[in-house]
């Protein structure tokens, strides 16, 4: 699970406190256990939702009707459909508000909300890179992320991206 001890003035309209580079990065590791467990859910769902259609298609509406052979089959599938609907919401939302948030589980985008030079930020990373190295602005996406330059040599302010 993951959890935060994070504290601090969230930004106005924008969620929690912004992340620095540093906690960030401390992140990855758990993320790097958490996304590939989301995306096999998510995985799992499709095939439950391409069973159901499956089995409606060649049932037609007989398929809901309480005496139904498959009935066991369908009530089994629904239940596991909404445990693992709750688990990954459940996941999501926590990961949203601490001030993450998963852009596409299929390439393991994640964006960090953040400051750079007075201005909300995403810190930008995406599975297989190995640590949180590009910004984005809100309104901007993966397409328009930069490489997060250098510290300068007095150093950026409390809470800000170089």
């Amino acid at each position: 699970m993951l959890t935060s001890d994070r504290v601090g003035p969230a930004l106005p309209g924008h969620g929690p406190r912004p992340w620095t580079l540093d906690e960030a990065n401390a992140r990855l590791p758990e993320l790097r256990e958490t996304l590939p467990n989301l995306r096999a859910v998510v995985v799992r769902l499709r095939k439950i939702h391409s069973e159901r259609h499956r089995l409606a298609e060649f049932w037609g509406r007989e398929f809901e009707a309480p005496d139904h052979p498959d009935r066991p089959l369908r009530e089994r599938l629904d239940g596991e459909e909404r445990e693992l609907s709750k688990s990954l919401e459940e996941t999501l939302e926590r990961l949203e508000r601490d001030g993450i948030e998963v852009k596409d589980l299929d390439t393991g985008l994640v964006d960090f909300r953040s400051v750079r030079d007075g201005e909300p930020v995403y810190l930008c990373w995406q599975r297989g890179e190995e640590s949180v190295a590009h910004y984005h602005s809100l309104s901007g996406g993966f397409r328009s992320r930069r490489p997060i330059p250098p510290p300068s040599p007095e150093g950026p302010e409390p809470g800000q991206l170089p």
